[in-house]
């Protein structure tokens, strides 16, 4: 360790935009937590939470970036941060939420496994890209490649819909099929979808 170098306390660290971060975070866990009790039958377990807090997420996400122009503090950790807590939140939530849902067929397992390592190579591609992408006058990165991850709330949105009308289980909306003994629910594709576009060139402007 070199001698000039402090320890990196976490807490010193944090800026209030990182504290936005790590609540967006939380919510994407604490709904993950609400889908295994829900699949150890516990009924008390309010599954609500499991399509609210998403939602909740998204309204940490976009008000960390403001906080952190705003205040103009923006920590070591703050890109990497975000980033992690974007692949929890709406990278491995709303795929446990499917899974809980009734998506548990062989092929929706690859489904939901394709969505989020396409989730996690996009976040990793921004960051790797973000100084290119930069704007020298405003400081700001101009425009993302690929949809943002956060883009999967779209798909908790219709899990709550599906769910609330009774249509979720084995005969998961609007059905199944088997595929070389594997099942598939149709359902499912909207992850792969939804991942191919975020690893995809399409240029979206950054808000």
């Amino acid at each position: 360790m070199q001698p000039n170098s402090r320890r990196l306390s976490m807490i010193r660290a944090f800026t209030p935009a990182d504290l936005l971060t790590l609540a967006n975070a939380s919510c994407g866990m604490v709904a993950i937590l609400l889908c295994l009790a829900w699949l150890e039958d516990d009924r008390s377990a309010d599954l609500r939470g499991a399509f609210i807090l998403p939602l909740v997420a998204l309204a940490c996400d976009a008000l960390d970036g403001y906080v952190a122009r705003r205040h103009r503090r923006q920590s070591a950790l703050g890109a990497d941060l975000d980033s992690l807590a974007d692949v929890v939140s709406f990278g491995v939530a709303p795929a446990v939420l499917g899974y809980t849902l009734g998506l548990r067929g062989g092929w929706d397992m690859v489904a939901l496994t394709v969505f989020v390592c396409c989730g996690i190579s996009r976040l990793a591609r921004f960051n790797v890209t973000a100084a290119a992408l930069t704007e020298a006058d405003t400081g700001k990165v101009s425009h993302f490649q690929g949809t943002p991850i956060p883009t999967s709330v779209v798909i908790v949105l219709l899990l709550a819909l599906v769910h609330a009308l009774g249509l979720t289980g084995p005969r998961f909306w609007p059905g199944a099929v088997d595929i070389a003994g594997w099942t598939l629910h149709p359902f499912a594709l909207l992850y792969v979808v939804s991942g191919s576009l975020m690893i995809s060139t399409i240029r979206v402007p950054k808000p």
